[in-house]
């Protein structure tokens, strides 16, 4: 919980602590990837199948299995972004380190996984958009500290980061169409 708080509050000085602190993959998946990323998948299945919009509910049976295949399209999702950062980070004077670019990347999504509670309410997704910008400013002041890439050269490797991300996140939302049935 003193990640979330910190890394929400004040980005540039949990990063450190962050970037030092031991830990694996497994750990990072159960302690915070898995718990966090199932934030906005629960509240947006209350929000389309309990709540709805404008008196229009999505049927509950295909809004689970919706959620089940956006959950863990995630979670895969949260590595590949990984893999990529890690071998990128070269490329812009950092350093390849896969450890240290999922801990990027999981602590840099936290905003936009804390801002999915506001899907619990479909009306109020926008704070949840905002929330996901926040995200891009954390991932930008992590990846000096993280992965090592020289201060003058962050913004373009965290750019470079955003769009290998939007990308991915394309291949999966398609994986994912043709997984629940909507392509």
């Amino acid at each position: 919980m003193n990640h979330i708080k910190n890394i929400l509050v004040s980005p540039r000085s949990e990063w450190p602590v962050i970037a030092e602190e031991p830990t694996d993959v497994a750990s990072l998946y159960t302690g915070y990837i898995m718990p966090l990323s199932a934030i906005p998948a629960v509240c947006g299945l209350i929000g389309t199948a309990i709540i709805g919009i404008a008196g229009f509910r999505v049927p509950f049976g295909g809004a689970l299995w919706h959620m089940v295949v956006q959950y863990v399209l995630g979670l895969v999702g949260v590595y590949v972004l990984a893999l990529i950062v890690s071998k990128l980070a070269p490329t812009f004077g950092g350093r390849e380190d896969q450890l240290q670019a999922l801990k990027l990347v999981a602590y840099g999504a936290t905003a936009s996984w804390v801002g999915g509670v506001f899907m619990i309410i479909p009306l109020l997704g926008i704070l949840s958009l905002i929330m996901s910008l926040y995200s891009l400013y954390i991932l930008y002041c992590g990846t000096s500290v993280v992965m090592k890439v020289p201060q003058e050269r962050a913004l373009g490797y965290t750019v470079a980061v955003i769009v290998l991300a939007i990308l991915a996140a394309i291949v999966i939302a398609v994986i994912g169409g043709l997984l629940v049935g909507h392509l």
